[in-house]
Formats: C-alpha cells, structure tokens, sequence
C-alpha cells in the first residue's frame, strides 16, 4: 500500500476531532466508548450497515442454524436411548432459516439501537479513506483527527477456482439469507466457519462434502486430538482431505467442482458451494499511508497496545485477525481507544496484558483450544496429560462419548500452559483451563478443586492425573490438611 503524498479531493468542509475510529463492529464500538471514557472528542465512521459481525453474520446466526440442527440430529439419534421416532425428524428449511433470520435480526437490533442512542454528532456515516497520518475523506467532509483507530474487520477470501461461480458461491455473510436449505452443498475450507455451517448443514438434511487443504480440521494441531477429530467427523460429513478444489464451473443442475483426491480427478454437482477458506484484513481501500500490509493483507502490530509501529493508527477486530473474535474484538477495541486517546491528549500509551488465548469450535463435538496449543509448544519442553472420551462416564451417559482432551504443563513447576479438546461441553472444559492458565494454576493446584461426579470434567480431572504422572507430581496430595 503506498503512501497518499499528494491528495487530488477537492477542498470541502472540514471537522476536527481528538479520535477517529473507522468501522462500528465489536471493536470499533469499544474503541468509541474508551476513548470518550478517557476525555478525548471521538468520532465513529460507518460505511456499510451497522450491526456487528457477531450479530449479523457471525456467532449469532451460525448458533442459531447449529441449534436447529442440533434438534434434528437428537430426533435422528433417539433410538439409541430406546426412544423411538419412526419417521425421523421432518425439516422444514423455509422455517429453520425464517427463524434464524427473525431472531438475528433481534441481536442486530439491539447493536443498532446502541448506536443510534449515541450522543448527536459523534456518528458519521459514510466510506472513509487517508488522505493524510491521521486526516480522513469521507465523502465531501474532511476529517482531521489526532489519532485513528482503524476496526474494518475482514471479508471472505475467495480461492481463484471458485470466482467464476456468481451467486451460486455464497459466504457466512450470504448463507443466512437464503429462503431454503439448499439440497446439497460444497464447503469449502475446514476451519471454525467451514466445520460448524458444513455439520450443521448436514443434520438439517443437506448432503454436504467439506473440502480440506490438509487433514487439519479446524484449529486442533495435537495429532492424538486432530486423529480423534477426524474420526468423530469422517462419521458423520463426506471429507475431502488433501483436495483443494482445482477448477468450477455452473451448469445447469448448479456447481460442478473438480478436484483430485488420492491420486484420482473426480468432480461432482452441488447446489451451492460455501466458502469457508478464510478472512482477509479490510485494509484495501483506506489506503493508510506509511503501512505496508503483508500480501494476505496482515498488519503488524504490538498486541500490547494495538498502535502499529510508531504511526498514529491503532487496529482493533478481526482487521488483525490475531484474534478474530467477539472477546478478543472488545479488548482490542478497549485497547486501541484508550491508547488513541492518550496519544491525541498527549499523555504516555499504555500495555495491557492480554487475557489467555481461547477457542471454541461449536460442533459435536465441540472443539476448543487454550492458552498455548500444541502446535506453539511443539519446539519447547513440556509435558501432556490425556483422557480418551469413548469411556468416560457422563460421555457414555448421554451418548456423546466421542473425542480426545489433551492438557500441557511445564516441566518444573507443573504450571498448566493450554489444553486441545475433541469432545462433549468443550466449551465449558475450556473454560475452567483458561482460568486456571491465566490465574497460574499448577497440575496440582487444579487437582485440589473441586469434582463432582457424574459430570464431563471428571475427564479433565482424569486428564490432570495423568499430565501429573508426566511430570513426576503424582507423588503430591490433590486433598491437603490444613493442621
């Protein structure tokens, strides 16, 4: 991206500010509110519609369409409990998707309706662009600000073979609008968006093949978890591993995709095909000058502060894709509004310490990742402790026994360091570790809390016994007298 030195826009009326945040999502609104909390004049650009990805586009919907197919998928699986519904479940796809639409339209109200109630004249509306380090174009109005925070959050990247496809490709932004389910689908791309719409597309009825770059499914990099991963999907989805799609074309009866899978050209006709190949940063209009982001269009960044190496330009939200999600999005919108504000008042930017990284895949199972996965502990010392989740109890109980837990801790000291889970309630799992990795905790220390039986976190605790042996530590009490 080159720097804008001379600006042709012809002069029009100007408007001064402390702060400018360009992009109203998740991150863009925190940015708002915690550079106004610290005394400085701020002001919220928005050229698209407001609402947030989460609401519009992102967990919300995706939830919504994954609770649907999870009522299914329990009517399908009944008879194992000896509970029997002869004739299955019936989808009506025109009334799943009213209702996710209806209810998603609920959450977007909400983000609007915080937005409108802002104060008058902090809210522009309109498509900005750097015409200088910190001033703005938005269409006739000439923004000069102190410092930007710049929170336009990502779109779908769209792989070569797929571009000739016209509305027949569709995205996570386009999926939720359809009026039916489509009677077959590709998924493109196995990652979190890919494996939550491609399962959930599959239990309500839709034949669906999930095409993968590698065997990877989502963001599980321990290969005892990725094996049992794969496991628990290649039951349920057609999967493609290693077959990136090579060429498409629209006929008549919809896509025909083409790809080579274990040394074999094969093709086949979907529907519609979903693309699920990642996000890229939405960085290419604003034309920031003195950045250059990398061809993927990633920007550096100090975590830290947000602040992108000396310039007066901060990023918060999934425009970083570090951590592209809800949680992660309001901390960096925190981060990056407080550390503009500081710089346009002239006082010192601060560091905040990051929370420890999480992520929950919403599948079933689910997946989740905490702290450091396994792929970033790879290189360095460190011990694994495992539970396979075929025979845990409460698993077998409700017929969700599927799924791998593996948890690491430091050889030394036993601090717990993350965690990889397949399995059921991940979700909840991953949460009792991030808390335990971010307040310290050691193998031992999470021992000593309490267990209560039957429940999924008996895995964990089997898990934590066993990390325990690994390091040596199984020698020290989980209960401790206090005389």
């Amino acid at each position: 991206m080159t720097e804008h030195s001379h600006d042709t826009t012809p002069p029009g009326p100007t408007l001064s500010t402390d702060v400018a945040i360009i992009g109203a999502g998740t991150g863009g609104l925190r940015a708002r509110r915690a550079a106004a909390a610290a005394g400085a004049r701020a002001l919220l650009i928005e050229g698209n519609v407001h609402g947030t990805t989460c609401a519009r586009v992102g967990c919300m919907p995706s939830k919504l369409l994954i609770a649907a197919a999870d009522a299914a998928h329990h009517v399908r699986e009944s008879h194992k409990f000896g509970v029997h519904a002869p004739d299955g479940p019936r989808i009506d796809g025109r009334a799943v998707l009213a209702r996710v639409q209806r209810e998603r339209d609920r959450f977007v109200g909400f983000v609007v309706r915080d937005v409108e109630a802002l104060p008058p004249g902090s809210v522009l509306d309109g498509w900005a662009r750097f015409v200088g380090p910190t001033t703005l174009q938005v269409g006739d109005l000439r923004i000069e600000a102190k410092a930007v925070v710049v929170a336009t959050g990502s779109t779908p990247f769209v792989p070569e073979p797929l571009r000739t496809l016209g509305k027949l490709l569709i995205s996570n932004e386009e999926v939720f609008e359809l009026p039916d389910l489509p009677a077959s689908v590709a998924v493109v791309g196995a990652g979190v968006i890919g494996l939550e719409l491609g399962q959930a597309l599959q239990r309500l009825g839709v034949r669906v093949r999930l095409f993968a770059q590698d065997e990877r499914l989502g963001p599980i990099s321990d290969p005892v978890v990725a094996k049992a991963t794969r496991a628990a999907f290649s039951g349920e989805m057609t999967l493609s591993f290693f077959s990136p799609v090579q060429a498409a074309e629209v006929v008549p009866e919809g896509a025909r995709l083409h790809w080579v899978e274990g040394g074999q050209s094969k093709e086949e006709v979907f529907e519609r095909v979903l693309v699920a190949a990642g996000r890229r940063p939405s960085v290419g209009r604003l034309g920031i000058p003195g950045l250059t982001p990398s061809p993927r269009g990633e920007i550096s960044f100090d975590s830290e502060t947000m602040q992108a190496g000396d310039l007066p330009i901060f990023f918060a939200g999934d425009v970083v894709t570090d951590r592209a999600l809800l949680h992660e999005a309001s901390d960096e919108g925190h981060i990056a509004g407080s550390n503009a504000a500081a710089l346009a008042l002239g006082r010192p930017l601060q560091r905040f310490r990051r929370r420890t990284p999480l992520t929950v895949v919403f599948t079933d199972p689910q997946l989740a990742v905490v702290g450091q996965g396994f792929r970033s502990l790879a290189l360095g010392t460190f011990a694994a402790g495992e539970v396979d989740f075929g025979d845990q109890g409460r698993s077998r109980v409700m017929g969700r026994n599927k799924g791998h837990l593996r948890v690491y801790g430091a050889v030394g000291d036993g601090r717990l360091l993350g965690a990889e889970i397949c399995g059921p309630d991940a979700e909840h799992l991953a949460h009792l570790l991030a808390w335990s990795i971010q307040s310290g905790l050691t193998v031992i220390d999470a021992l000593r809390m309490p267990f209560y039986h039957p429940v999924v976190e008996e895995g964990l605790r089997t898990a934590l016994r066993d990390l325990a042996r690994q390091l040596g530590l199984a020698h020290l009490p989980e209960v401790v007298s206090f005389d």
